[in-house]
């Protein structure tokens, strides 16, 4: 029997404070660029619905992650290296689609 186990967010992940604004993503490991970490939203119901790997990203000028629309969903993806304890930031907009 496989045992699997519900976790709001991926391994390699986890909320600390921040230096940018309250509390944000920190990677517990390094990664590559291009790396897709998971689901931030979903659209549901004629709302978009964010998960709790969407719920903690800041804002940066310089961000080492983007959000990428696919159709019903939008996921984090990685553009550049990131070290373990680095936090990993988005650079916001307002688009609403």
């Amino acid at each position: 029997m496989m045992n699997f186990t519900y976790r709001p967010l991926p391994k390699g992940l986890t909320i600390r404070q921040s230096s940018v604004d309250g509390i944000g993503l920190h990677a517990t490991t390094s990664w590559e660029p291009a790396l897709m970490l998971g689901k931030t939203h979903y659209f549901y119901d004629e709302s978009w619905e964010r998960t709790p790997l969407g719920g903690f990203i800041n804002h940066s000028e310089d961000p080492n992650c983007v959000i990428i629309n696919s159709g019903p969903e939008r996921f984090l993806v990685t553009v550049r290296p990131i070290s373990q304890g680095e936090e990993l930031t988005i650079y916001y907009t307002l688009d609403q689609k």
